[in-house]
C-alpha cells in the first residue's frame, strides 16, 4: 500500500496561477501571487513566482527584494537555480554588474551542471567592457556543450583559437 504525499495547502493554488502563464497572463498574475502570500507569508517558492512574474513585467526593484527573500527562506535545487539567474539579471537590469557577476558565479559552483549560468555571465562581463573574457567564456561553452556536427568538426580549432584570445 502505497502513501500519498499530502501537498501543502497553497501548492495547487499556486500551480494554477503559474499554468496561466501559458496564455501570457502576466499582469492578471501578480496580484493573484501577491495575493496567495497574504493568506501563506513566507513560502518561498511563491515568493519566487513573485519575482519572477515582477521581473517579466519589467518591475526590476520589486523583483529584486522578492528574489532576495525567496533565496534566503530557501527553495528546492531548480527554483534556487532559476532565482539565481532571475536575481542576477534582475541585478543585471538595475544596473549592478559586479552584483550580478557575483551572483552568477555563485550559481555556477553551487549548480555547475546548469550552464545557463555560463551565458549569464557573459552577458554581465560584457556590460563591464570584459569583452574578451564574455567571448571566451561563450566559445567555452558552446564547444563543451554543442552537439552540432559542424561545430564539433572544428572543436580543436575553436579551442586552439580560444587560447589566443
Amino acid at each position: 500500500m502505497s502513501e500519498s504525499v499530502e501537498l501543502p495547502v497553497w501548492k495547487e493554488e499556486l500551480d494554477a496561477i503559474v499554468g496561466a502563464r501559458a496564455f501570457g497572463q502576466f499582469n492578471q498574475l501578480l496580484p493573484r501571487l501577491k495575493a496567495l502570500d497574504e493568506r501563506h507569508p513566507n513560502v518561498a517558492e511563491i515568493i519566487f513566482q513573485i519575482a519572477w512574474t515582477a521581473e517579466m513585467l519589467g518591475r526590476h526593484t520589486e523583483a529584486l527584494p522578492a528574489y532576495e527573500k525567496a533565496l534566503a527562506l530557501g527553495l528546492p535545487p531548480h527554483e534556487h537555480s532559476g532565482a539565481l539567474i532571475g536575481l542576477g539579471n534582475t541585478l543585471r537590469a538595475l544596473g549592478q554588474q559586479g552584483k550580478a557577476m557575483h551572483t552568477f558565479r555563485t550559481g555556477r559552483s553551487l549548480f555547475p551542471e546548469n550552464r545557463e549560468f555560463d551565458a549569464f555571465l557573459a552577458l554581465a562581463l560584457h556590460d563591464l567592457g570584459k569583452h574578451t573574457e564574455a567571448l571566451k567564456l561563450v566559445l567555452e561553452t558552446l564547444c563543451e556543450t554543442t552537439a552540432d556536427p559542424g561545430l564539433t568538426a572544428y572543436g580543436r580549432t575553436l579551442r586552439h583559437q580560444l587560447g589566443k584570445l
